[in-house]
């Protein structure tokens, strides 16, 4: 039967294309972004106990009171604002599932919803799937956050702006002067913020995770979005949250509850205890940012350019000194050729720069395989 596709330009996404090729090759797989070590084994008891204890039926719509309670403690101890743990936090099936509920929730069609290149693949077509219209402005080429981009994209129609910080996949950060220009920009305007923060512990140098919730004017306008998955090394576990204002998350729980309902009981009984010591996610940063190092330092002998990494497990590769074909073709080559996989970077974009020559690769791994990839690369 013939029909109209929601998503005419849409295929498989880029990961999978990625992962599969990986796979079919046996290559070392630094492109979809999850670790291949273990969660920690408190945390797996923790789970096995509360399904054992018969927590395997559905959780409260919003979440376990006990987890929400325990995130507020969290947040208003690192970022200064108590959210209500009964009206301004959801427990997710993950951060994507959460962007896509927060736009079915808010965005009209013909609304219009700023997305800054490259970005995260599933922000476009989820804007697009309710009849928004995804805006794209570019990054600056350092991938730092143009806000003056930002603000010659806005127009009256301009219902959402999208950030990420720490950003996948150009693992840069937005700082305290980025965030107090988003702010004075949409000072006065009734745009929202969707702000993915799913790398919030994952910030390098010394540097501070600059959180919306952080600033009154970005907070009262934003849905704040978290990944357990992404800090606890549990990615197929697919349980985030979202943070917002009583009003918008009223909003929000209207098209969660016919969406997925409610999120994995057992998980987040398990979470609601780990979470009470800040020990368990406070080693995260230095813990990741030895990776970081490992891998950069590896591939200092390579024909590889990395770009500077503030913060996520990915790191940005300028390959231009090695061949000059595109980065999917590059991609694919070097998979099949040479025993690495990685992400190229122009699916992150609607247009991506002609010239750019950029991989992205996963560091979230075993030292054995990280060093196994540096060896194959550095031969390249």
């Amino acid at each position: 039967m013939p029909f109209r596709s929601k998503l005419p330009r849409a295929g498989t996404t880029i990961f999978s294309v990625m992962s599969k090729l990986a796979q079919e090759c046996g290559a070392i797989n630094l492109s979809q972004g999850f670790p291949d070590f273990p969660v920690d084994a408190k945390l797996i008891a923790m789970v096995d106990e509360a399904m054992r204890s018969g927590h395997n039926q559905y959780a409260p719509m919003p979440g376990l009171p006990t987890l929400r309670e325990a995130i507020a403690a969290k947040v208003e101890r690192l970022y200064g604002h108590c959210y209500d743990a009964g009206s301004e936090i959801t427990i997710t099936a993950g951060a994507t599932q959460a962007i896509f509920t927060i736009i079915g929730a808010v965005v009209h069609p013909g609304d219009e919803v700023v997305i800054v290149d490259p970005a995260y693949d599933c922000y476009a077509p989820s804007v697009e799937l309710f009849g928004g219209k995804p805006v794209h402005v570019r990054s600056g080429s350092d991938m730092r956050f143009d806000v003056h981009a930002v603000e010659a994209a806005i127009t009256p129609r301009t219902r959402m702006l999208m950030i990420n910080t720490p950003h996948n996949p150009a693992g840069t950060i937005l700082r305290d002067a980025d965030m107090r220009a988003i702010a004075a920009l949409l000072h006065g305007t009734d745009i929202m913020l969707l702000s993915d923060e799913v790398y919030e512990h994952l910030v390098f140098d010394g540097e501070a995770h600059a959180s919306s919730i952080q600033y009154a004017e970005l907070r009262e306008r934003a849905f704040v979005v978290f990944s357990f998955g992404k800090v606890f090394h549990a990615t197929g576990w697919k349980t985030g949250y979202v943070l917002a204002p009583r009003d918008l998350m009223a909003e929000f729980r209207k098209a969660h509850q016919f969406n997925v309902f409610s999120v994995n009981t057992p998980v987040q009984h398990a979470l609601a205890k780990y979470l009470a010591d800040p020990a368990n996610y406070g080693g995260v940063p230095a813990f990741f940012q030895a990776k970081r190092d490992r891998f950069a330092a590896g591939l200092r002998g390579s024909r590889f350019r990395l770009l500077p990494c503030e913060g996520s497990y990915f790191q940005i590769a300028d390959y231009g000194a090695i061949t000059g074909e595109g980065d999917f073709a590059f991609a694919q080559r070097l998979a099949r050729e040479h025993g690495v996989a990685a992400i190229p970077l122009s699916p992150f974009y609607k247009e991506p720069p002609e010239h750019q020559r950029l991989l992205r690769f996963c560091f979230a791994k075993q030292d054995s395989t990280l060093d196994a990839a540096i060896e194959k690369l550095c031969k390249t």
